[in-house]
C-alpha cells in the first residue's frame, strides 16, 4: 500500500519560512520523481516544484528563488523549504510521486500565510 504523508504545514506570517516534509512508503522511493503541488480555494492545482530520481529540479514561476525542493533517499522523504512566504502562497500543499504511468498523491497539508 502506497502512502505519502505530508507534515510541516501551519500558520506563518508574511516573510516567514516553513519546511514541508513528505514521507513515502510502499514504493521504491529512489526510482520515483517527487513533487509538490498546491491548490488554493477556488483555483486549480498548480505545480510548485519537482525533483527527479536524478535530482534535477523544476519550479513554478511564482516560487522560483524562494522555495527549494530536496530529497533524502535514505529516509524516503522529500522536502520543500519555503522562504519569504507571501499571502498568495496560502494553499493546501500536496506531495506527489510519479514513476512512468504510476502516480500517487498525499492527503495534503494546509499552509496559511497571514499576519
Amino acid at each position: 500500500q502506497v502512502q505519502l504523508v505530508e507534515s510541516g504545514g501551519g500558520l506563518v506570517q508574511p516573510g516567514g519560512s516553513l519546511r514541508l516534509s513528505c514521507a513515502a512508503s510502499g514504493i521504491i522511493f529512489s526510482r520515483h520523481a517527487m513533487g509538490w503541488y498546491r491548490q488554493a480555494p477556488g483555483k486549480q492545482r498548480e505545480l510548485v516544484a519537482t525533483i527527479t530520481s536524478g535530482v534535477s529540479t523544476n519550479y513554478g514561476d511564482s516560487v522560483k528563488g524562494r522555495f527549494t525542493i530536496s530529497r533524502d533517499n535514505t529516509k524516503n522523504t522529500v522536502y520543500l523549504q519555503m522562504n519569504s512566504l507571501k499571502p498568495e502562497d496560502t494553499a493546501v500543499y500536496y506531495c506527489n510521486a510519479r514513476y512512468y504511468a504510476f502516480e500517487y498523491w498525499g492527503q495534503g497539508t494546509q499552509v496559511t500565510v497571514s499576519s
